[in-house]
Parts: structure tokens; sequence; C-alpha cells
């Protein structure tokens, strides 16, 4: 089966809020990007709403008719938006509000019992719950114990290792995800995934379901077109 492709639509918003306005619509590409064949559309709102804003995910939530992917820190403000929206899957990342973006992942064991909470709440609700986690062992044994459905894996550091020496790069991401099919644990994967580094990485890791790309894709589209661009990055996960 192929590997699915969930484009993250926060770098239209943040072109739009540069401006105001809403050019560019970032609905319209949402449906665009589901037309050009991705599997799911993604949005990580902030409370400074400085991309993609409460009232995006409200109006997302009615047209998206693939996956749709909230994710964000499970403060009261994202629990109520998320429990409104009622998505197909909710990633839960650990970042304060003031990061620029998401650059690492949960202590699993530390906050353990919230997680657990939290997993318990969305599966209630019918929402596939996914907790964004590095390739620590232990965290990945401690989310498997908190009831998630999936773990995504935090890509930065195989993206930054990656032109040097892929092998070692992707190396203790084949043992995390080997551990977390092995506790029964669905695998994501985000954070710097590109074309150049992305047929590499879905070869090598076993059990991956889905991966989250928005920077890239949004930045590649700007040279090769948004329709090409999509195109392009489902080609190598096939």
């Amino acid at each position: 089966m192929s590997v699915k492709l969930s484009v993250n639509v926060n770098k239209i918003a943040t072109l739009r809020n540069a401006r105001g306005g809403n050019t560019p619509n970032v609905v319209q590409v949402a449906l665009d990007c589901e037309r050009f064949g991705a599997d799911g559309i993604t949005v990580h709102p902030r409370p400074d709403e400085r991309h993609i804003t409460r009232q995006d995910v409200t109006d997302l939530s009615k047209v998206v008719t693939t996956e749709f992917n909230i994710e964000g820190y499970p403060n009261e403000r994202f629990m109520d938006l998320v429990m409104e929206v009622k998505p197909a899957q909710a990633t839960l990342v650990p970042d304060p509000p003031h990061v620029l973006t998401s650059n690492a992942g949960w202590d699993t064991k530390q906050h353990l019992d919230l997680l657990t909470d939290l997993a318990q709440t969305f599966k209630a609700e019918g929402i596939r719950s996914s907790i964004f986690v590095d390739t620590d062992l232990q965290n990945i044994e401690y989310a498997a114990k908190s009831g998630v459905d999936r773990i995504e894996l935090y890509t930065g550091p195989y993206a930054d290792n990656y032109a040097s020496n892929p092998e070692k790069a992707i190396e203790e991401y084949v043992k995390a995800a080997q551990l977390a099919s092995d506790l029964g644990l669905g695998i994501n994967a985000g954070h710097d995934l590109s074309l150049d580094n992305l047929r590499y990485f879905q070869e090598n890791i076993p059990g991956l379901a889905e991966v989250s790309i928005g920077h890239a894709l949004i930045s590649d589209a700007l040279y090769y077109g948004l329709e090409n661009t999509v195109q392009m990055y489902l080609r190598l996960l096939k």
C-alpha cells in the first residue's frame, strides 16, 4: 500500500496573512490539493493565529473530504476546537505557543497521565490520536502505554543529516518504527521531509502509514506549480 500524503496548508495561510484579505484562499488550496491527489489536509492552528485561524479550521472541516488532521498543543483552546470540529485525526505536539515550528517530541513518560486522558477523550469521540515523538525508544514505549493510536516521528534530525550520511540518518528511525509496529502503534512522520529525502525515508521505514508535509511542498510549488508538486510527492510514496 502507498504511504498517504497529508498536505499541511499552514504556509498558505502565512502568505495570506502577510497581506490581509483572502488571497491565497486557504480553503481553495486545500480543495485543489485534494483534487490533485493528496490523501489528507493538515493544519496547525496556534494561539496567536499567525497562520491558520480558528475560522480556517471551521471552514476546512466543512469541505475537506479526505482525511482532516489537526495538530497542536492540547491547551483548552485547542481541545475545544478539536471537540467542535471532530477531525479524522488529532496530532498532539508538545511545543509552547511562542515556538516558531514544532522541533521536538513529547517526553511521554513524564506526560503519561495527560496523554492517556487525551487518548481516551479522542477515542470516545471517534477521533484517531497521534503523538509527536522523537526516536527515543522509551518515549515510544510510553506512547503505547498511553493508548494512543499512532505516533508521528519528528523527522527534523533525519532531514538535517540525510545529505551527508543517509544510512546513519535513517538508522534510529528504523529502530523506532520497528518498536512502534511491535507495540501496535501506527506510524506517521513529518518535519522537513522533501523531494530530496522522502523516497529514501519511506523505503526504509517499516509500517509507515502517512507523512505530513507543508513547508517543502509549498516552497516547491513556487517552482513546479501546485498540481505538479503534489503529484511529484505522491510518486515518491508509491
